[in-house]
């Protein structure tokens, strides 16, 4: 050790140092707000996912699965005004869906989850309510990711196996609450813009075929429950036209238990 070390060793040596800006002292105070950006950044991070350029990079997260099938998913539901209508038109087409639902929906309406059961579709959760997981405050989206899917168990008489977190926006707490409770995270692979107020049948259908192959996961929504009043009508109008070319693809269209992701 060297005379300078050796000098700088006692108390008053101890003492100077801690009262540097750069010292003990000073770091504690630059640490904090990394530390807390640090933890932001852990938060927000898995939204980032919602990007198209950022999905393409996990396509299990982003739905892709078997080549020769197309998963068919709907959002928002069940609503008594709109999602008997889907009923009645995949059971005239002859295929299954995936619907994603709120909790606080199909608490109202356990006689339409049930329906989707037996009618061989398959329940999925959505979360109890259209809630963006970033602006949660710590401990809700967990304790409503179980509520939702403990009601989905007790409705569709079997545990969840999807969870479709609302506006597809991902955080760090729902992705570890989905992992307990033994959800499997998927957002899409195309949509068709089915909630905006000038939608159309033949808007959404243009919409989805732009990205439709092999291997897609397919985002509808079955309720206006957070859009426009309405706005369902133009992704029922296009469902048979969609159906129809897959269809023509060679592609068979069903829900995510048949996608092989």
């Amino acid at each position: 050790m060297s005379r300078r070390l050796r000098a700088g060793s006692g108390a008053r040596g101890v003492t100077g140092l801690r009262d540097r800006p750069g010292g003990p002292r000073g770091t504690g105070r630059v640490g904090l707000p990394l530390g807390i950006a640090c933890l932001a950044l852990l938060h927000v991070g898995p939204a980032a996912t919602w990007l198209p350029s950022v999905r393409r990079l996990v396509p299990g997260l982003a739905g892709a699965g078997d080549p020769s099938h197309v998963a068919l998913t709907f959002d928002d539901g069940p609503h008594p005004d709109s999602t008997p209508r889907f009923l009645d038109e995949l059971g005239r087409l002859g295929c299954r869906a995936t619907f994603f639902v709120l909790g606080e929906l199909l608490e109202r309406h356990q006689w339409l989850g049930r329906r989707i059961v037996a009618e061989g579709h398959e329940l999925a959760v959505h979360g109890w309510r259209h809630g963006n997981a970033l602006f949660a405050p710590p401990g809700r989206v967990t304790a409503e990711i179980g509520r939702a899917a403990d009601l989905v168990t007790a409705v569709g008489g079997a545990p969840p196996v999807w969870y479709r977190p609302p506006y597809g926006v991902l955080s760090l707490e729902a992705l570890v609450a989905a992992r307990l409770r033994g959800l499997r995270p998927v957002l899409w692979t195309v949509w068709g813009r089915d909630w905006e107020a000038a939608a159309t049948p033949a808007s959404v259908l243009a919409t989805v075929a732009a990205g439709l192959r092999g291997g897609a996961t397919v985002l509808l929504h079955d309720s206006d429950h957070t859009s426009v009043p309405g706005c369902w009508r133009s992704a029922l109008g296009a469902l048979p036209a969609l159906v129809d070319r897959c269809r023509l693809m060679g592609l068979s269209v069903g829900p995510l238990r048949d996608h092989g992701v």
